[in-house]
């Protein structure tokens, strides 16, 4: 192994943007740790990778479920015994959750979504800090979605957890100060998924038409490719990022690439961070 190769911990690596997250990693040199439900899956990834790896460069795969502490752990262990540290943690495991009205959704579906998409994030973290701690460097990057800045009816399970995973991203960024470590959430854009593919097979009746028309839209055009959130997330595992922390970035739709020419005004602000709308900011007359 490569002394001074960054290591990289994935979790939801087994396909789709997981995948396209690890390829970016590992062509930037990273050794990868990948991590998903699907022990099958990853072996596949873990094999395309290695193809296409510098001499030296490793990957590795443990099946993970991200809302069982014992598993997260496991996993951060393989890391550490393997490589001894773990620079780099991507949260990208999620799913939407049970898809219709919120009183009469499946109740342990949508507590299984919570504990998938917020859980999931939050042990991950808890785990790679002491790590990063020790170091006196890293980067948590996690995966948000529109759903953390708007409503998204008959998505609720979806949307409120990934609302809470941005809060708590702010939150852990301001416990880090100081420490080194970045922490950031992203998100992906529109992405031709199978998650899609959940929307479109659920049908107009549980989703919405709105909703449904304008997945049968981002299917036919292809959505967000892959690439573009790909290499945000990359963008905020390297160097480049550095000191740029507890923000939402929306890979598509902000200008990221030169953040680190606003580093200092961005650290005075509250730009890419959830904030509570008042009468004020849109020009109301005072009372």
């Amino acid at each position: 192994m490569t002394p001074s190769r960054r290591v990289a911990l994935i979790t939801g690596a087994s396909r789709g943007l997981g995948v396209a997250i690890a390829e970016h990693l590992a062509a930037d040199g990273f050794h990868l740790v990948l991590t998903a439900r699907s022990g099958e899956q990853l072996r596949a990834v873990a094999g395309a990778l290695e193809t296409r790896m510098a001499d030296g460069q490793r990957v590795v795969w443990h099946a993970v479920d991200v809302s069982r502490p014992d598993d997260v752990t496991r996993a951060f262990a393989c890391a550490e015994s393997t490589f001894g540290t773990v620079d780099v943690l991507v949260c990208n495991a999620g799913v939407y959750g049970p898809l219709g009205p919120s009183e009469s959704v499946d109740w342990l579906e949508w507590a299984q979504a919570v504990e998938i998409n917020l859980y999931g994030v939050v042990l991950a973290c808890r785990a790679a800090v002491p790590i990063m701690r020790r170091a006196g460097h890293g980067k948590i990057i996690a995966l948000s979605g529109g759903g953390a800045t708007k409503a998204l009816p008959r998505f609720s399970a979806y949307a409120a957890s990934k609302a809470a995973v941005v809060r708590f991203v702010e939150t852990l960024a301001e416990e880090l100060a100081g420490t080194g470590i970045d922490v950031n959430a992203i998100a992906p854009g529109s992405l031709n998924t199978q998650l899609l593919d959940e929307v479109l097979d659920a049908g107009p009746e549980r989703v919405g038409e709105d909703f449904y028309a304008r997945s049968l839209r981002q299917k036919a055009e292809g959505g967000t490719s892959l690439s573009t959130p790909a290499e945000l997330v990359a963008f905020l595992a390297s160097a480049a990022s550095d000191g740029i922390t507890g923000r939402l970035i929306a890979a598509v739709w902000d200008d990221w690439r030169n953040l680190p020419r606003h580093r200092e005004q961005l650290a005075r602000s509250d730009v890419f961070t959830l904030r509570r709308i008042v009468p004020e900011d849109r020009g109301w007359p005072a009372e």
